[in-house]
């Protein structure tokens, strides 16, 4: 189960993709929408993706996942349009016959999940918004999206 969606995410469907009988762990990450960032409060966030391509890019952390880990089951959904605080944004769940591995596997995901697919959020605080050009928060892009031409 790999998914872009714009409803709330069902957790437990999540988890019951992944779930097998040789499974000894299921590790599972739920990023929520935070009401402070760096000391300012949010209002709410507004996701946009690029969804055909962040769709297969979630398929290829599931691949790279279970080439370093072969017995491992993936599931990954990122929710897109407008989020309140604590609304549920991405659920990853990960199982494999070992907890170590499932830590390490579901680290890797969210990590690689920030990295590479194109997904976009706008944060609206009491004073302001901006668009965050990138899930790590390294880049700002004034419109969302990069300026033709740029990295």
């Amino acid at each position: 189960m790999f998914a872009i969606v714009k409803e709330p995410i069902d957790v437990t469907s999540v988890i019951k993709a992944v779930t097998n009988r040789n499974a000894g762990a299921i590790v599972t990450f739920i990023g929520t929408v935070r009401e402070l960032t760096k000391g300012k409060k949010t209002l709410y966030l507004q996701y946009e993706a690029y969804e055909s391509m962040a769709k297969k890019k979630l398929e290829q952390i599931g691949s790279e996942i279970i080439s370093r880990f072969p017995e491992a089951k993936v599931a990954i959904v990122h929710r897109i349009g407008r989020l309140e605080i604590s609304d549920v944004a991405v659920a990853i769940a990960v199982s494999t016959p070992h907890r170590a591995d499932a830590y390490e596997a579901n680290r890797y995901a969210i990590e690689r999940i920030k990295e590479m697919v194109p997904i976009w959020k706008k944060e609206h605080w009491e004073d302001g918004e901006t668009w965050i050009g990138n899930q790590q928060g390294t880049i700002e892009y004034e419109n969302g999206y990069p300026k033709e031409g740029a990295e």
